[in-house]
């Protein structure tokens, strides 16, 4: 078990609970987290590629864009070679729909007033019904319906919503009720706000995001702000963190979210100093080699890498396995907040990497017993 507790916990907005495939989204189920693949949909081989780094990372279900016929013929082998469920993103062409719904798309991502008639929405939702597909409905700030610009003069908040309630109405006139919401904007003021009144609104699971947040370092941080301030306030069933970076970074990136939060952990979480004058080791290059090394990981723990000994042993006694700089190139090693021995600067990583090692196999073999009993 980890050292680690929270000082606090979030209270969840209570929405009713979906499925994308197999992963429960609403409801008492965890916050899943997705991306959205950027190869050609129609390249089969490098789109599964794509998925499959992600679900290395460690996500939970993927996005797809199906513009044409070719890419929806190439879902059914795309679904067929990975583990996630894939999200088809579809827009106005109702048959695209049809085809990635019977190609075995676990949801799609289609706002039922773009697609034209009542009777195309109708067979789109008989599609979805037959097939066990659930619905996204994605407004966006950018496209939004020309009447509510209209009404509203700008995209806001209000407009936001009202699109999303509109989108919603149409399927719940259908009796189909399997379908989640986005409110996405990329000004986060304009993004949190809209999340804020639709989770007033409705009961319905909400997919939350700050879309086109921009780069790695940018786009991070805009959807920390953002995300961080929903899912403080217990906002959000499943996320995106839309990023111009490969697909895994987005699910690096929203796990690095949500385990900021204690609302999901997964893998090694390193507690480290930013340096000083007063270290005894190399913090920043010990800190990003163990990153690496110990990314594969996926049970969760926590390890602190504290340069000196003015905050080394009180971090340490909050995490699993922790390490404080000391003098003579000699550091101390904690194990469960307790001195446990030393070690020279020249065997330390090696040293950390067996001591994680260790603890995830014995992490691993005691939950197979309880499984076992």
């Amino acid at each position: 078990m980890s050292a680690y507790r929270p000082y606090q916990s979030i209270e969840r907005r209570k929405s009713r609970q979906i499925h994308v495939g197999k992963v429960a989204v609403g409801g008492d189920a965890p916050i899943s987290i997705q991306t959205m693949t950027n190869t050609l949909t129609s390249d089969a081989p490098a789109t599964i590629d794509q998925i499959r780094r992600a679900e290395e990372a460690g996500v939970d279900i993927v996005r797809v864009s199906c513009p044409d016929e070719e890419s929806t013929a190439a879902l059914s082998q795309i679904v067929r070679a990975v583990d996630v469920p894939i999200v088809a993103d579809i827009h106005f062409h109702y048959k695209r729909a049809i085809e990635a719904a019977e190609a075995g798309a676990a949801c799609l991502r289609i706002n039922p007033g773009n697609i034209g008639s009542m009777e195309r929405v109708r067979e789109v939702v008989k599609a979805a019904r037959d097939h066990g597909c659930s619905i996204r409905i994605g407004v966006n700030a950018g496209s939004l319906e020309k009447h509510l610009l209209e009404k509203y003069g700008e995209p806001n908040p209000e407009a936001l919503v009202e699109s999303a309630l509109e989108h919603a109405k149409i399927l719940q006139d259908q009796d189909f009720h399997e379908f989640k919401i986005s409110v996405k904007a990329s000004d986060v003021f304009l993004a949190v706000a809209a999340y804020q009144q639709l989770a007033e609104a409705c009961d319905c699971p909400l997919h939350i995001g700050i879309t086109e947040a921009g780069s790695r370092r940018t786009g991070t941080i805009k959807s920390s702000i953002g995300l961080g301030n929903l899912l403080w306030a217990g906002i959000g069933d499943t996320m995106r963190v839309s990023l111009s970076a490969p697909p895994e970074e987005e699910v690096l990136v929203g796990w690095d979210i949500l385990k900021s939060l204690g609302l999901r952990h997964r893998g090694v979480k390193i507690i480290s100093c930013p340096s000083c004058a007063r270290q005894g080791f190399n913090v920043v290059d010990t800190v990003q080699t163990l990153e690496d090394r110990l990314a594969y990981i996926k049970t969760p723990l926590t390890l602190s890498i504290i340069g000196c000994v003015v905050n080394g042993p009180g971090e340490a006694l909050l995490t699993d396995l922790g390490v404080t700089g000391g003098g003579s190139g000699r550091h101390m090693v904690y194990s469960c907040g307790k001195q446990d021995h030393t070690i020279d600067s020249g065997e330390m990583i090696n040293h950390i990497v067996r001591l994680v090692e260790q603890r995830v196999a014995e992490i691993e073999s005691q939950k197979a017993m309880g499984k076992n009993h």
